[in-house]
């Protein structure tokens, strides 16, 4: 089963950055109030991003903890396409 990374954009503008097998089931999720703790207190949420497939968990895991290190710049670019 292939994972994603995504990044969603709260109602705040702030990013929430996260992984996934399904990312518009996610972003459902987190604006109906589940999922992690931001996503309840910043929702609503807009999906601005979504990384082709990774190849399982471990990888998108790992790919996660990189993005999220990553100054607003930097994820505004991903985002944007500059980055790939």
């Amino acid at each position: 089963m292939p994972w994603y990374l995504y990044i969603a954009q709260a109602r705040t503008g702030r990013y929430y950055v996260g992984i996934t097998t399904e990312p518009e089931r996610r972003i459902r999720d987190h604006n109906t109030g589940k999922g992690s703790r931001m996503a309840v207190n910043q929702g609503p949420f807009t999906l601005v991003y979504t990384s082709p497939e990774l190849p399982n968990q471990s990888v998108a895991r790992k790919t996660e903890i990189e993005v999220k290190s990553w100054k607003r710049a930097k994820k505004e670019k991903l985002i944007q396409g500059e980055i790939v």
